[in-house]
């Protein structure tokens, strides 16, 4: 299996101005999450940005850059734009990685593009499972509701799915439901190359 990785790396981080340049232990932001990227196995491993001064920090650690639009709303739109000027067939599985994620295992961007590859679909994603109930109703965390192949149903900050019983009753909030199939979202994506290339740019 080949697959290709692409960090959006957007300067203007609203919470985080600068953030891709953000020093952690004597390494850009950036350039810790392209390390981590390239452990994966990916046949390449691209940084997207709209900013110079991060591409001549990717460049200076040796990294593949592509100088995108200012005008992306979001890092998919980014990775749209890589796709579109390498000229990508559309076959081609590119995993999006964060930016911002300098310790993701390597291991779960190989195991998400080997979902694409598997499932034949356009977009593959993954998740675990919720075991801690603070978890469960933490607006900040993704759920996810699958069917019964792995095909996502739907995603909501809100709690689902809601066990209406167990949490009206004694246990509250407690405690998780026995067997609830309560699902968190990792915000990682894989996209075949040409459901990328049907998006505007």
């Amino acid at each position: 299996m080949s697959f290709k990785v692409v960090i959006p790396a957007r300067y203007a981080s609203t919470r985080l101005p600068a953030k891709p340049l953000l020093d952690l232990g004597g390494k850009p932001m950036v350039v810790r999450v392209a390390e981590r990227a390239a452990l994966s196995g990916a046949e390449e491993v691209w940084v997207a940005t709209d900013h110079a001064e991060v591409q001549a920090v990717a460049t200076a650690h040796g990294l593949s850059v592509v100088l995108t639009s200012v005008d992306h709303p979001s890092g998919t739109d980014r990775l749209a734009e890589v796709v579109e000027q390498r000229g990508w067939d559309d076959q081609t599985i590119v995993v999006n990685v964060q930016g911002d994620e300098p310790l993701i295992d390597p291991g779960l961007i190989t195991q998400t593009a080997r979902q694409l590859a598997e499932c034949g679909s356009d977009i593959a994603t993954v998740a675990h499972l919720i075991e801690d109930v603070a978890d469960f109703f933490n607006p900040n965390i993704v759920k996810l509701v699958c069917k019964a192949n792995g095909d996502a149903l739907y995603f909501s900050r809100a709690p689902i799915p809601y066990a209406r019983d167990h949490f009206a009753g004694a246990a509250g909030k407690e405690i998780l439901p026995s067997g609830l199939p309560a699902y968190r979202h990792i915000g990682l994506y894989a996209y075949r190359a040409g459901f990328c290339g049907a998006m505007p740019v």
